[in-house]
């Protein structure tokens, strides 16, 4: 769990991939979340790619992201299918990205090996959404955890 709340402490800019402009998705309200909770939250889907999504421009790829924000990547939020995994996890490797976290059911352990060749930390199969109200009420993460 100390890796989470640390991870949480430290992270400012997420780049979430699989972003949704359907509320009933779950990335579109963890988005939205993340965001009154003080972490700037970088939409991409190529679908939506220039469209707004709760106030931020969506990025067709997780390299323009990179491309066209002044602030590095701190982590990459994962709502897509497990099998596009290891393919995320060279993408961050490839843009210096340090952190991965997966959504509930996001599991793919050849892409959590690969990660790990490349000193990439992984939170797996979490959702920041649940857990952040939940070590906050235990006193260990601040409401807003940044602001």
């Amino acid at each position: 769990m100390q890796d989470i709340i640390d991870t949480l402490k430290q992270v400012k800019t997420i780049a979430l991939i699989g972003a949704s402009d359907k509320p009933q998705r779950a990335s579109h309200r963890v988005m939205a979340y993340l965001q009154k909770q003080g972490y700037r939250v970088l939409p991409v889907n190529p679908q939506l790619a220039g469209q707004t999504l709760h106030n931020e421009t969506v990025f067709a790829s997780l390299a323009g992201v990179v491309a066209n924000i002044s602030e590095p990547i701190d982590m990459v939020d994962v709502f897509r299918l497990p099998k596009y995994l290891a393919d995320i996890v060279e993408q961050c490797h490839t843009l210096a990205i340090g952190k991965i976290w997966t959504q509930l059911g996001v599991i793919d352990a050849d892409a959590q090996a690969l990660a790990q060749q490349y000193g990439i930390d992984m939170i797996v199969d979490r959702c920041p959404k649940i857990d952040i109200p939940t070590l906050q009420s235990q006193g260990l993460l601040s409401e807003p955890v940044h602001g």
